[in-house]
């Protein structure tokens, strides 16, 4: 069995409509709503894993990390993480998992960080030499020695994200739950926060599952990728096997020094003047990029070139919009 079995996991919910007539009888029969959050959901993830959830609002993300943190119970399907049933063992359960949502805290607003890590380490029971070892060793890797004693209201979001995540990783849990844990960062806090999720995902084997609107997150971090929408599973697979099928069009743009020759243009290659560079537009899936690159250089001696891939946020528009998200 793999760490993580969900299998044809379904959550429904049933809203109760406001009346539309009036008389006595709508003050016991309302009439009723059913919400599918989630449909039928298969999927695993192995011990050491780190996938990305993807999905736009109202997919079913946040239902899928309910369920599997054991918040929420299934109106049908089950579900394993290393033996257990989420919301059936869940005393057992969280003491094995992190979670961080970037919109929320689990540390203490007004006291210094260092008095929430020492609260974490009574709440978790951690041996005391232990939870200092790990405590030192995730200070030096989130730099977080220089505001230990500051409470939390007073840190930067960068900061107060880094102490989230060693609040969260200071009883090394098997299983990290991360909800877009970059929102609203800076670039060098992003970087930062990235690189320490590789190591830490590397050296520990710690399964990480990734839930974010951030597509840079999601290339940086995750090789495999779930795509959610209207509470179904539409794709569990490579991340670049998924941006491949909506990348359709490749732009490369050179300019030479001196004469250049540009007939015998390929098949399938739109050629326009830019000023004083050329641009080719072309379609991966018909025209490969090396046969491409291979006619740019034959044509004269160049002086600069770049390739240029769509944005990753329009293919996953476009992915979107093919899927009917």
């Amino acid at each position: 069995m793999a760490f993580l079995e969900a299998e044809r996991l379904s959550k429904t919910y049933v809203r109760r409509l406001k009346p539309t007539s009036g008389g006595p009888s709508r003050l016991w029969r309302r009439d009723t709503q059913r919400i599918f959050a989630l449909q039928d959901v298969s999927f695993s993830v192995e011990k050491g894993e780190l996938v990305g959830i993807l999905g736009p609002n109202g997919a079913g993300k946040s239902t899928v990390v309910k369920l599997l943190t054991g918040i929420l119970t299934p109106t049908e399907g089950v579900c394993h993480v290393d033996g257990r049933i989420p919301w059936q063992e869940r005393r057992e359960h969280v003491r094995h998992l992190g979670v961080v949502f970037g919109q929320r805290t689990q540390l203490w607003w007004d006291v210094p960080i260092l008095d929430s890590f020492e609260l974490l380490r009574d709440v978790y029971n951690l041996e005391p030499a232990a939870w200092k070892r790990r405590l030192d060793e995730m200070t030096d890797a989130l730099d977080l020695g220089g505001f230990l004693r500051t409470p939390l209201r007073q840190l930067s979001l960068g900061q107060r994200m880094r102490a989230e995540l060693c609040g969260s990783l200071l009883h090394e849990p098997a299983l990290l739950f991360l909800d877009e844990p970059t929102i609203g960062l800076d670039a060098v806090s992003k970087l930062k926060l990235r690189s320490f999720l590789r190591e830490e995902n590397a050296a520990r084997g710690t399964t990480i599952l990734l839930t974010t609107h951030d597509m840079e997150d999601m290339l940086a971090l995750c090789r495999r990728v779930l795509v959610l929408g209207h509470g179904r599973l539409l794709y569990d697979g490579a991340l670049d096997a998924l941006l491949r099928r909506y990348d359709t069009v490749h732009v490369l743009r050179c300019a030479y020094e001196g004469p250049c020759d540009l007939s015998g243009l390929p098949q399938g290659v739109a050629l326009e003047r830019d000023g004083d560079s050329y641009v080719l537009s072309f379609a991966p899936a018909e025209v490969e990029t090396g046969k491409v690159l291979s006619w740019v250089l034959a044509c004269g001696r160049l002086r600069e070139m770049t390739l240029k891939e769509q944005n990753v946020d329009q293919l996953i528009a476009r992915m979107y919009q093919e899927m009917s998200l």
